[in-house]
C-alpha cells in the first residue's frame, strides 16, 4: 500500500513591512492540510515585533517544521527536498536582490535559489513602494530565472470590508499560483458577479 505524501510548501518571511501576509500564508497551509515549513529572516523578526502583538514563539508554533534561518545545511536548502516551492511573504527588495545574484547568504535565500534551479514556483510578495529602476531590473531578472513577482497589491473589486479581508485575498491569490485553493478567495465569476457594461 502507498501512503501519500503530505504536500509541503516553503515559507520564507523577511524583514519588509507586511508580516501579516506571512502569518496568513501559514495560517493557510494548516487549514488546507499543507506542511509549512518556516524561515524568518533576522529582521523579520524585528518587524513582527513591530507590527503586532505576537512573539517569534507564538510565530514557530504556527508551522510545522521550523528552520533556522542560519542553518544552511537544513532539508529545504536541498533540490532533493520535495515541496510544491517556495512563497516570500512579504519580500524585501533585499531579499530579492540577492536570490536575483544566485550569491546566497542565509537559508532563506537558499532555499528561494534551490527553488528556481529545481524549476518549482518560486512566489515574492515584493513590498517595497516606490521602485526604482535597479528594483526594476532586479524584478525583469527574477522573473526571466523563473520566479513569479507578486506585490500584495489590494483587489477592491472584491470589495474588503477590512484589512484582514484585503490581506487574505493577496495572500490566497498568491497560494492560487501553487494550485492550492483557499477558501477566503473570492473570485471574479464565482463569488462576485462580473458587472456588465452599458456599451
Amino acid at each position: 500500500m502507498t501512503v501519500t505524501a503530505r504536500k509541503k510548501l516553503v515559507v520564507g518571511i523577511s524583514g519588509a513591512s507586511g508580516v501579516a501576509y506571512g502569518l496568513r500564508t501559514l495560517d493557510a497551509c494548516r487549514e488546507l492540510g499543507v506542511e509549512s515549513h518556516l524561515i524568518l529572516s533576522k529582521a523579520a523578526v524585528l518587524t513582527l515585533t513591530q507590527e503586532t502583538d505576537r512573539t517569534l514563539a507564538d510565530v514557530n508554533a504556527m508551522a510545522d517544521v521550523v528552520h533556522k534561518v542560519g542553518d544552511v545545511g537544513a532539508s529545504v536548502a536541498s533540490g532533493s527536498f520535495r515541496a510544491l516551492g517556495m512563497i516570500i511573504a512579504p519580500c524585501s527588495v533585499r531579499t530579492m536582490s540577492e536570490i536575483a545574484t544566485g550569491v546566497t547568504s542565509s537559508l532563506l535565500t537558499r532555499a528561494a535559489d534551490v527553488t528556481l534551479k529545481e524549476r518549482r514556483p518560486l512566489v515574492l510578495m515584493v513590498r517595497e513602494t516606490p521602485f526604482h529602476l535597479g528594483h526594476l531590473r532586479t524584478m525583469v531578472r527574477l522573473a526571466e530565472m523563473g520566479a513569479t513577482i507578486a506585490p500584495p497589491l489590494p483587489a477592491f473589486y472584491a470589495m474588503p470590508r477590512s484589512i484582514a479581508e484585503m490581506i487574505d485575498q493577496s495572500v490566497g491569490r498568491a497560494l492560487d499560483l501553487f494550485g492550492l485553493d483557499w477558501k477566503p478567495v473570492k473570485r471574479w465569476g464565482e463569488d462576485l458577479d462580473p458587472i456588465v457594461s452599458g456599451q
